[in-house]
């Protein structure tokens, strides 16, 4: 068990890398949590720095969740114990260590995480990011949307025979993952409802957080 509690730990320390402010501060010598929206994402660093850029941070982010659950699957951990790594990987993210627990909001490192975890339930909750975002363009909403969508959709999936019957430990893995993201859109998710949020596509006001 204590095996097991390092491959946890593991996950946090490498889910507290942040490769937004690392190569934002490389290319400007500023930190990102101070500029555009202030939130050391893909959509922030897509504003300032464009889309190459953009797509590099989103695939550190996703990789910092892929990573560690891939390991503790071919290292033949229990279920549990991968669901619990899945979870530290994204509150890394969120709460980074190296970075002054100071992170961003977990939905990139959430889905390389959850697509590892359930690959069939992650492709259709991406679906559901993609149709949310179509119809509202509030990257936000469509973030926590797609998250809220995976427990369910893995429970659905897995009764419809489209993939393996859900466990608990994937069920309650992912909805834990799918309330911390839910708890730190809660900014975003109030100027939604009162009008203020920014939509992609347009420039960020200085009062956003997304």
């Amino acid at each position: 068990m204590t095996g097991w509690a390092g491959l946890i730990l593991l996950a946090y320390l490498l889910g507290s890398i942040s490769p937004s402010v690392l190569i934002v501060r490389r290319l400007t010598g500023r930190d990102v949590r101070q500029l555009g929206s202030l939130n050391p994402g893909t959509t922030n660093v897509l504003r300032l720095l464009g889309r190459r850029v953009a797509l590099l941070v989103l695939a550190i982010d996703a990789g910092k969740g892929l990573v560690p659950v891939a390991l503790g699957r071919w290292l033949g951990a229990p279920g549990s114990v991968i669901g619990l790594v899945a979870l530290a990987a994204v509150a890394g993210h969120m709460a980074p260590l190296y970075h002054g627990f100071r992170g961003g909001k977990g939905v990139a490192t959430a889905a390389g995480a959850l697509s590892t975890l359930a690959p069939v339930p992650a492709l259709l909750s991406f679906g559901v990011f993609v149709l949310v975002l179509y119809a509202s363009r509030y990257v936000a909403l469509a973030s926590v949307s797609a998250v809220a969508a995976f427990p369910l959709l893995a429970l659905a999936c897995g009764r419809l025979g489209w993939a393996p019957p859900a466990p608990a430990w994937l069920l309650a893995s992912g909805a834990a993952i799918a309330a911390l993201v839910i708890v730190r859109h809660g900014g975003n998710l109030a100027r939604i409802r009162a009008g203020t949020e920014g939509r992609i596509g347009e420039p960020p006001s200085p009062q956003e957080t997304l």
